[in-house]
């Protein structure tokens, strides 16, 4: 089965790559040449089959969260590898209503010993989960190419059984205002095209 760091979208093009993206639900657009997932009190998602392996692979990707916007608790952005049981899966989350960064591993929905950290959108801007050598890695990174380490886990045997996997990119809030959240650059980064560009202006803080 292929792994997931074969899932390669900049989003940059008109419309929705439904090669890769074949399990959408809710409401979604390309938009600004990034995924948008509308958050409101139902989910919405960029979803891929389920059938891909974290196995020796990863899967990263740009993430912008929705705004509190009146949420009570929970107004989040979230890429996850799903297991083919409802409720098992590993991801991470970023909430807006709370403020925090979850790295979980989910069983029966939920992770007691999920790691959260406030949220740092210039150092969480990037997110990726990874498998090798029967350990799990969440890794955090402000521009896709330096990574930090948040947590790690022996890897739950639902990766390597052999079960296919799907990616999803969602988003969903308890209450409040209808927003979105957007993810960019999925197993890819941004083209440098030229001696000076914003990228590079960044890096070298001219802005």
């Amino acid at each position: 089965m292929p792994a997931l760091a074969t899932i390669v979208d900049d989003f940059d093009a008109g419309a929705i790559n439904t090669s890769l993206w074949t399990g959408n639900y809710g409401t979604i657009s390309q938009t600004g040449g990034r995924a948008r997932v509308t958050c409101t009190t139902t989910y919405s998602a960029f979803a891929s089959a389920a059938a891909y392996t974290l196995a020796g692979s990863s899967v990263y990707v740009r993430v912008y969260p929705p705004a509190a916007g009146g949420a009570t608790t929970s107004a989040f952005a979230l890429a996850a590898v799903l297991s083919g049981t409802g409720g098992t899966e590993a991801g991470i989350q970023i909430n807006a209503a709370t403020g925090k960064i979850r790295f979980q591993s989910n069983v029966d929905y939920w992770d007691a010993a999920a790691v959260e950290l406030t949220y740092d959108p210039a150092a969480h801007a990037y997110v990726r989960l990874s498998e090798a050598g029967g350990t799990l890695t969440w890794s955090t990174s402000p521009d896709g190419t330096a990574w930090t380490t948040r947590r790690t886990l022996t890897t739950p045997a639902w990766i390597t059984s052999g079960t296919t996997l799907a990616l999803i990119l969602q988003s969903r809030r308890d209450a409040g205002t209808v927003d979105y959240a957007e993810f960019d650059n999925c197993n890819t980064l941004p083209a440098v095209s030229g001696p000076f560009n914003a990228r590079k202006a960044s890096f070298l803080g001219f802005f």
